[in-house]
């Protein structure tokens, strides 16, 4: 495991300090990035996709967030030093189950797990995720979602739960990810977005 500590750091050095890891790797290695800020989040994230890293990411605290790369080896190609702004849009994605589409209900959860993947991979990261009726199971434990959803966290995603869903389902002390909301907040959310995305 190759620690960088790049907290107080603002762009481009956590970026710099990463690709400086990642040149020295001699095979196959987990690099573990300590920021203090969503943004560097974004960027190291977008640095270890395109060199080809397996990227995960968790808010550990207030202004403290770590970015674990599992890599292969060296990259191959000399990697670009990008400071993005902050890749976040107006669009909200809005979950409420827990699988997709009708039919088969395994299939259905395999699907939504898929989904929710798919959105870490988004080149503009929703500005919020909200989950409702059957979708609050999926920011509780248990869920196979929870590492995909710390991982938009820490890129700045709003991960929201509606927190009568969690009551009627006794789920309230079982949240890991995000916070609580209301169907006020949840209405004004909607009503406020410039796109809307459900499963």
């Amino acid at each position: 495991m190759v620690t960088v500590n790049a907290m107080g750091d603002n762009c481009p050095i956590p970026v710099i300090k990463t690709k400086k890891a990642m040149q020295a790797l001699t095979g196959p290695e987990t690099i573990e990035v300590l920021v203090d800020n969503e943004i560097a989040v974004q960027n190291v994230t977008k640095l270890a996709k395109e060199q080809g890293g397996e990227v995960s990411s968790e808010k550990l605290g207030e202004k403290e967030y770590k970015v674990t790369i599992k890599m292969q080896g060296a990259p191959a190609a000399d990697a670009e030093v990008v400071c993005t702004p902050d890749q976040k849009g107006d669009l909200i994605v809005v979950v409420s189950s827990d699988r997709m589409g009708t039919g088969n209900d395994e299939l259905g959860k395999v699907l939504i797990k898929g989904f929710i993947y798919a959105v870490t991979q988004l080149d503009t990261l929703p500005k919020k995720m909200l989950f409702y009726n059957g979708g609050a199971t999926l920011t509780t434990e248990g869920s196979d979602s929870i590492e995909d959803l710390k991982s938009l966290e820490a890129q700045g995603v709003e991960i929201l739960t509606c927190g009568t869903c969690l009551d009627y389902y006794h789920l309230k002390d079982k949240l890991v990810v995000g916070g609580v909301t209301n169907m006020y907040s949840i209405v004004e959310s909607m009503a406020e977005a410039g796109k809307i995305i459900r499963p």
